[in-house]
C-alpha cells in the first residue's frame, strides 16, 4: 500500500452505480498497478428523510425513504480527490453526497 494514496468510500442508488464508477475511473481512482478502474461494491438500504427546502431526487419532503444502494470503495491518489469527488457529484442523484475520505499507511510508515 502506498500512503500517497487514500481510500474514497460512499453511497449510491443501484441505478447509478455503473455511471459513478466510470465517472470516478475516467477520473483517475482505482488505478492499482496495470489495472484501473478497480473498486469494490456491497449493497444495502440507505434511509432519509427529506426536510423542507430540501429538492430531493428521489422521494419527498417530509417522507422517510428507504431505497437500495450500493457502497463503494476504491483507492485514490491524494492529489486526484479533489477531480474525482466532482466527477461523481456530475453524475450521482442526490442533492447532498456523503462520502468518506480515508488516509492509508504504506508499508514504510509502519
Amino acid at each position: 500500500m502506498n500512503s500517497k494514496l487514500v481510500k474514497l468510500v460512499f453511497f449510491t442508488p443501484l441505478t447509478h452505480a455503473d455511471i459513478v464508477r466510470k465517472a470516478m475511473g475516467d477520473a483517475g481512482a482505482g488505478q492499482m498497478g496495470n489495472y484501473s478502474h478497480c473498486t469494490f461494491s456491497s449493497r444495502g438500504q440507505g434511509r432519509f428523510k427529506p426536510l423542507k427546502g430540501a429538492h430531493p431526487a428521489i422521494g419527498k419532503v417530509g417522507k422517510l425513504e428507504i431505497i437500495e444502494e450500493e457502497r463503494i470503495e476504491t483507492l485514490c491518489p491524494r492529489e486526484k480527490v479533489a477531480a474525482v469527488i466532482n466527477a461523481i457529484k456530475r453524475v450521482h442523484p442526490y442533492e447532498e453526497l456523503a462520502y468518506d475520505i480515508i488516509p492509508l499507511l504504506g508499508e514504510k510508515d509502519l
